[in-house]
């Protein structure tokens, strides 16, 4: 097989010290040197260049039981990367291929080839395959469309509808064929981005006034399907203007992520007897059998420019623990990217 010249012998690492409790500490976390490991029978190195900070990070860093092991204190943590590949032990993988995989949070990563998916540079940059066309879009396709089973006609609202994934789903929505699309954000520039760029018919400021109220103004005939990312009040407002056979798709409640005290459940669940309304929640990585047909669509809408998307991207692997914290703040407009 192959190895690439001249390759440091260390690479430096983001590892979890200590677990949260609440809002993530600077302390909680360390930035260290770890020697890189050349590739064995079957595997790869690949030097990293963009890497993915998601909300759902904040789970891993619990010790909760969850749908995903929690991050192991004093390892390096994991996440979404796309990099090159500097030296391979496998058929089918050579020096200079691109590879998505998740050995994120570092700037080498050492794996088996069986983790990685070659993605084309040329098609598309590189750091969309970290969100329009990664997971993040997936997650944005399944669960409108296999999660709320969107049909066309429908009325959506998304929350959290500035960022990655609620972007993506308003805008699929819309191409096929949604009556209306209604987006939450947490700024007015964010709420002026929803409308002007991503095509949204309207959008409103969380933060100037109540969620449910907001949302019956700018939905008055109701809701078909309510995307959740945020939860707690959007949820309940959700709920509220559910109209008959309405779908609540759950895909992330980061209104409650850093929570110390279990949060208060919607008080109007009883709607749901009178509006047969469904709620589910939904993982991407059941889904991944859509991942060629989502790629098939959505990969052409990208490339006309009719599907549009916005990255945050923020320079340096000793800003990834900041990049994180501020996912958590809401501080990036579309994905948040790692650049190395």
């Amino acid at each position: 097989m192959s190895d690439s010249p001249t390759l440091p012998s260390v690479g430096r690492e983001w590892r979890l010290l200590s677990r949260p409790v609440g809002w993530p500490k600077p302390e909680d976390f360390e930035l260290a040197e770890a020697a890189i490991r050349q590739p064995g029978p079957g595997q790869v190195l690949v030097r990293n260049e963009y890497l993915s900070v998601d909300p759902y990070m904040r789970g891993r860093m619990s010790s909760a039981k969850s749908y995903v092991a929690p991050f192991e204190l004093g390892k390096a943590m994991q996440g979404g990367a796309v990099g090159e590949v500097v030296a391979s032990e496998a058929e089918g993988i050579a020096v200079g291929d691109h590879v998505l995989h998740f050995g994120g949070w570092r700037e080498y990563a050492t794996f088996d080839a069986k983790q990685a998916v070659k993605v084309d540079a040329a098609a598309a940059p590189l750091s969309t395959y970290l969100g329009v066309l990664g997971m993040t879009g997936l997650t944005a396709y399944a669960g409108l469309l296999r999660t709320a089973s969107f049909k066309e006609g429908d009325t959506v609202f998304v929350s959290g509808a500035a960022g990655a994934v609620g972007s993506q789903v308003g805008q699929i929505a819309k191409l096929k064929g949604a009556a209306r699309v209604i987006g939450s954000a947490g700024s007015d520039e964010k709420v002026k981005l929803l409308v002007e760029e991503y095509g949204f018919d309207a959008a409103f400021n969380y933060k100037q006034g109540p969620v449910s109220e907001q949302l019956r103004a700018a939905a008055p005939d109701g809701i078909d399907v309510y995307f959740d990312n945020v939860g707690g009040d959007h949820l309940e407002a959700a709920i509220g203007s559910l109209n008959q056979g309405g779908r609540i798709a759950v895909c992330g409640m980061i209104s409650v992520y850093n929570s110390t005290e279990p949060a208060p459940g919607p008080k109007n669940l009883a709607r749901l007897i009178a509006t047969r309304g469904r709620i589910e929640g939904f993982l991407v990585g059941d889904h991944y059998d859509l991942q060629p047909q989502f790629v098939q669509e959505v990969g052409p809408w990208v490339a006309s420019g009719e599907l549009k998307y916005r990255e945050t991207v923020v320079e340096g692997i000793e800003n990834n623990l900041e990049a994180f914290l501020g996912v958590l703040r809401g501080d990036n407009t579309g994905k948040m990217i790692v650049k190395l």
